[in-house]
């Protein structure tokens, strides 16, 4: 595995992450404890563990904190970068406290890496949802504070509101065919060092049935044999030095797949290939 620099954590982490957003209706049985594939989805998120991956991304609306709880047991804590993020309606002061203990409680942590605001409130005024962040940094249950499905106005406004820490990342959907995040997020990201999670990196699986098939025997034949889901990883990591794609784990075959994204990189000339057939073929 590979590491990179977290933004202004200045933490190393995998390359590569590890989703654990499975879907709406995994989010609907899990509250009625219902854990669809659950020894499945476990085996994944150890594979990569075992392998090197050390982020792990997850969220209190998952419902998947348990499964990342028993997936990372026996791994030493401090090694790891757990991720997780409070639901918009919990951004009042109190509330973000009592969702953040209970994150920590169900992932089985004494504290929480990052802890993100999942979508903005404009109910809630940005500087009480900080005011309870700084708080939580304070007391030692969070290390890191980020921001998730923030457009620009919204992050510069979000770090004004900060008095004593800083946001160190982002977390928006970026991919080979969804890139609107590089009219503005990226440029903001790479001049203020903040790290990017990117979400949906295979473009909700388009990429992988749809990927031009030239394109995979021409990075194959100066690479090694590669796969759609690699190549489109290695993309993200090859264009940005800040960013790092979390594509979802829940079967231990994808993951493995996802391993050999890292430790090489897409020449110039390939980026520009792809990008330009990526576009054709999904425009």
């Amino acid at each position: 595995m590979e590491y990179r620099v977290f933004g202004r954590s200045g933490v190393k982490v995998s390359a590569v992450g590890m989703g654990t957003y499975y879907d709406p209706v995994w989010i609907v049985l899990s509250r009625l404890g219902i854990l669809r594939s659950r020894r499945l989805k476990v085996q994944a998120l150890r594979l990569g563990l075992e392998n090197g991956i050390n982020l792990i991304d997850t969220a209190e609306i998952y419902g998947s904190e348990p499964i990342v709880a028993e997936a990372i047991r026996g791994f030493n804590r401090d090694e790891l970068f757990i991720a997780t993020k409070v639901w918009p309606t919990h951004l009042k002061y109190n509330s973000v406290i009592k969702a953040a203990r209970n994150s920590a409680r169900r992932l089985g942590v004494r504290y929480i890496d990052l802890y993100q605001v999942h979508f903005p409130n404009r109910r809630v005024p940005i500087t009480e949802t900080m005011r309870a962040m700084e708080h939580l940094v304070d007391e030692g249950l969070i290390r890191f504070i980020g921001l998730s499905n923030f457009n620009l106005n919204q992050v510069i406004e979000a770090q004004r509101a900060l008095k004593k820490y800083e946001v160190v990342s982002l977390q928006m959907p970026y991919s080979l065919i969804d890139r609107r995040i590089e009219a503005d997020i990226i440029p903001y990201a790479k001049r203020e060092n903040l790290a990017i999670l990117c979400y949906y990196p295979l473009g909700h699986g388009r990429l992988i049935r749809e990927f031009p098939r030239d394109l995979v025997e021409m990075v194959s034949r100066n690479h090694g044999p590669r796969t759609p889901a690699q190549i489109a990883l290695n993309w993200i990591i090859t264009k940005h030095e800040n960013a790092f794609p979390i594509p979802r784990a829940s079967n231990p075959m994808h993951v493995r797949e996802n391993l050999g994204a890292v430790g090489w990189r897409l020449s110039d000339e390939e980026v520009k290939a792809i990008e330009e057939r990526v576009k054709a073929r999904f425009r």
